[in-house]
């Protein structure tokens, strides 16, 4: 009769070992913990082909005010020539008509009444119970495909520590013949870089870390096709 069971040597820490590795991963945890903003709330511009940046600026339209607001600081200090908002539609409550058609529309008018001084061109995209990120992503360069417009590079203006994540599946959407630069808006409700002081913050930061791991290791985009193959679930009826 065969052998079912097999002696092994199991190496196993000291006490004194184990405090120390205990230590090891609290130092590197709180290391983490301190720069997780600069991590997420990722700040890389464009270069641009000839060195002097993207002229396209991509504004993700459910920003709030507070955040549109900083993207128009960005905007007037930059090389754009244009400004892409994004966004599906607006939630309403049953019943009520709707205020704007999608936060890429809202968005838009925000920039508009503002001052901005470009053209801002709203690309909304169709309701999705998913990936509504990379979708807006595909929009984006249908867009572009359909206006005969090359984007060799652009500028994606998203908020604070969900700008990685973004910035990520745009570069999958967008494929490596567009540069595909980030800038995130500072979050005005609570202390970014001592996000662990309140509950927003913390929510936020972990929400969006955990969010960018499962990004980075399990989304794998569909096949090229045509971005509305996304929307493959409508909206419920009222």
């Amino acid at each position: 009769m065969p052998a079912l069971w097999r002696r092994r040597q199991v190496w196993l820490p000291t006490g004194f070992g184990a405090l120390l590795l205990l230590a090891a991963l609290a130092l590197a945890a709180t290391g983490l913990g301190r720069h997780a903003y600069d991590l997420l709330a990722l700040e890389r511009p464009a270069r641009g082909a000839a060195g002097t940046g993207a002229r396209t600026l991509v504004v993700e339209g459910w920003l709030d005010a507070p955040e549109l607001g900083q993207a128009l600081v960005a905007l007037r200090a930059g090389p754009y020539e244009r400004v892409l908002t994004t966004g599906g539609p607006v939630p309403n409550w049953p019943g009520s008509a709707p205020v704007w058609p999608s936060y890429a529309e809202r968005a838009a008018a925000y920039l508009r009444a503002n001052g901005a001084a470009v053209p801002v061109i709203a690309v909304a995209a169709p309701f999705t119970a998913q990936d509504r990120t990379y979708l807006s992503a595909l929009m984006v360069r249908a867009w572009a495909q359909r206006a005969g417009v090359r984007l060799e590079a652009i500028d994606l203006y998203s908020a604070g520590v969900h700008a990685r994540r973004s910035w990520l599946v745009y570069r999958m959407a967008l494929g490596d013949a567009v540069e595909v630069g980030v800038r995130s808006a500072r979050p005005t409700d609570h202390d970014a870089r001592r996000w662990w002081t309140s509950s927003t913050g913390a929510k936020t930061t972990l929400g969006e870390a955990l969010s960018l791991a499962w990004t980075a290791c399990c989304f794998w985009p569909s096949p090229p096709g045509p971005p509305e193959q996304r929307a493959a679930v409508p909206p419920a009826a009222p």
